[in-house]
């Protein structure tokens, strides 16, 4: 009767905002309670569950410190496991995102529906994740981004952040790199974003070409002293190269849109030829069909629906979270992104809905802006993306 009594304390201290104890403590209390007292049950096996889609969705599975760089966007294969085992631990039925989205529309979902979404299509989701996927023959969903898939280097824009971060302890003159002369210090968060931002805008600016990039990653790790050799022959911050991803398909591997550039272009013409480009090359790698889009970094406007629409795409996730109903508008589906700081505890709770009726507030994590040419401003990256369920 006493752990009764904590749980309601903690349920009204929950409500309440958290006033005497971090937030996230007293989910993770309220939860374990209540799984305990049989609620995670009685929720998960009723009809109200039933009638909801979970779609989980990650970016990466660390090869090395990628977790410890950045755990918003990566998790450990350990951590991968244990979420697989917790699925079928509590007998989810895990679908694929065109039998789900399908079903989801005709109210006609099994128990406990759930779809698994990877983002971004990088190599460690082939050296690190599909093996973990394929121990429990798990349908699997990868939203394609495409231009970097074909140069066999790291994507630019997060390898900057990854090198500042290795190097935060160095001070190096920043004028090569953000064209402004002075020392740079990286030693928080916060000047390592402001710093990326601007190496990033000063490469746009400059138009360099995808090699002149990769030669300033050089250059920035070499005044750095940050060895680039383990980045470049694990592939880390790599893309699934057009072989791998044919190989994947032919192995029964789901690859859907995320656009060409992993941008949201405002204008129509623009935005259409993300799509177009992206589709056509799934298209070259054996996909049958791709119809099935993730917007990139979670942006997306109410503008952008129609477009979709005319485009043929029949499914959209954001990275809101939530579960799915077939009420749901099927461009706007909400998806649980799993950061490194979610609990086994938390996503055993989104796994019976339990998590969807308790209180959430967004993420405060610092995050590194993301400038998009398309966009007339800097926008926050991983700030739409940051799971708010913590």
């Amino acid at each position: 009767m006493g752990d009764d009594v904590i749980s309601f304390v903690a349920v009204i201290l929950l409500i309440g905002g958290g006033v005497l104890f971090p937030l996230k403590t007293i989910k993770v209390s309220v939860l374990r309670n209540s799984k305990r007292m049989g609620l995670f049950s009685v929720v998960g096996h009723s009809p109200w569950r039933t009638r909801r889609l979970l779609i989980v969705g990650y970016h990466g599975v660390s090869q090395q410190d990628e977790h410890v760089w950045d755990p918003a966007l990566f998790l450990t294969q350990a951590a991968l496991r244990k979420h697989m085992e917790l699925l079928v631990r509590n007998n989810c039925s895990v679908l694929s995102l065109g039998e789900a989205t399908s079903r989801l529309a005709r109210n006609d979902l099994p128990p406990r529906a759930t779809v698994i979404t990877f983002d971004d299509g990088s190599y460690d989701f082939l050296a690190r994740a599909l093996p973990v996927i394929r121990e429990f023959g798990l349908p699997v969903t990868v939203y394609q981004t495409s231009y970097y898939s074909s140069f066999n280097g790291p994507v630019f824009d997060v390898a900057v952040s990854y090198i500042l971060w290795k190097g935060a302890d160095k001070k190096i003159e920043g004028r090569e790199f953000t064209g402004v002369p002075g020392l740079l210090d990286l030693s928080t968060k916060t000047q390592r974003s402001s710093v990326c931002l601007q190496i990033r805008q000063v490469a746009h600016r400059n138009r360099l070409s995808t090699e002149a990039k990769d030669a300033l990653l050089e250059r920035l790790a070499a005044a750095l002293k940050v060895d680039l050799g383990p980045m470049r022959a694990n592939r880390i911050l790599h893309l699934m190269k057009p072989e791998e991803l044919s190989q994947l398909v032919r192995e029964g591997v789901d690859l859907q849109l995320h656009t060409h550039r992993h941008r949201m272009p405002r204008d129509r013409a623009l935005f259409a030829r993300e799509i177009i480009e992206n589709r056509n090359f799934l298209a070259e790698v054996g996909q049958p069909h791709a119809d099935h889009f993730c917007y990139p970094s979670g942006v997306y406007e109410e503008r952008f629906l129609p477009w979709l629409s005319e485009l043929g795409v029949q499914s959209a996730t954001t990275c809101d979270p939530g579960l799915a109903t077939h009420k749901t508008r099927s461009l706007l589906l909400p998806r649980l992104v799993v950061p490194s700081a979610l609990t086994d505890i938390e996503f055993e709770g989104w796994l019976h809905g339990f998590s969807q009726v308790l209180p959430r507030r967004a993420d405060q994590r610092d995050v590194t802006p993301v400038w998009d040419p398309a966009r007339e401003e800097p926008t926050p990256a991983g700030a739409p993306t940051t799971p708010a369920v913590l």
